[in-house]
């Protein structure tokens, strides 16, 4: 039973880790890092609230963050 009991908690605690929001930056910073490694040179990414992403084109949007409150956009520049 104890056995049992340790499993659940373990589950718990396992699933409350993988459901924290990510942090912005973090998450920007990882976005950053895949669109370098595709050699694009000229562009911007902004963290924006999620209010602020009704007014963007939704292809625009990379990423979610802090429990949706905010969205990350991409946006390639012309040189």
């Amino acid at each position: 039973m104890k056995r049992f009991a340790l499993a659940i908690i373990c589950g718990v605690l396992a699933t409350s880790v993988v459901a924290a929001p990510k942090d912005c930056e973090e998450l920007r910073k990882e976005i950053e890092v895949k669109i370098q490694a595709k050699a694009i040179p000229s562009y911007t990414l902004e963290i924006i609230t999620a209010e602020e992403a009704k007014n963007h084109d939704s292809a625009m949007i990379v990423g979610t963050c802090e429990n949706g409150t905010k969205r990350i956009i991409y946006q390639k520049n012309n040189d």
